[in-house]
């Protein structure tokens, strides 16, 4: 299970991502039995929930900690229309933008947005195909996939 601090937003969060990708869920709230540094007995403390299928326990801890992008979900889509969906429901949520697919959402958590054709193109057997593809994605923020169809041809 991934255990992710929060600022007392994790039910928030929760929900967000329950309502936003496929295979999430809030699974359980625990409230607090008694006073903590950051929050009273009865404040929710954690928050159980899974995101595309993968466990995660969001703690109400504080302020002391926060989220940095040497964590991140990586999304893999299947369609311009999915990928679209994801990035502005992350943006439009008080989230922030970043380069070749990344963005945060608003509590700080990085998301990797990425096109499975994407993907398959820069791991693929044809390396020049996988560094014209590479070299679109340098100069994206959210990814277009017509863009990188168009640079794996050549």
């Amino acid at each position: 299970m991934i255990c992710l601090w929060y600022d007392g937003t994790a039910l928030d969060a929760a929900q967000f991502y329950a309502k936003t990708f496929p295979d999430s869920k809030v699974d359980r709230i625990t409230h607090a039995p008694g006073d903590y540094p950051d929050g009273k007995e009865g404040s929710i403390l954690t928050v159980e929930f899974t995101v595309m299928g993968i466990p995660c326990v969001g703690l109400n801890g504080g302020p002391l900690f926060k989220h940095s992008e040497a964590f991140s979900f990586q999304v893999a889509t299947e369609d311009q229309a999915e990928t679209d969906r994801l990035w502005n429901a992350i943006i439009d949520n008080g989230g922030q933008a970043s380069e070749c697919g990344w963005c945060k959402d608003r509590w700080g958590l990085s998301w990797q947005i990425s096109p499975r054709v994407l993907t398959e193109a820069v791991f693929g057997p044809d390396r020049a195909a996988a560094k014209r593809a590479f070299e679109a994605m340098m100069g994206m923020k959210k990814i277009d996939i017509a863009t990188i169809e168009r640079a794996i041809k050549g």
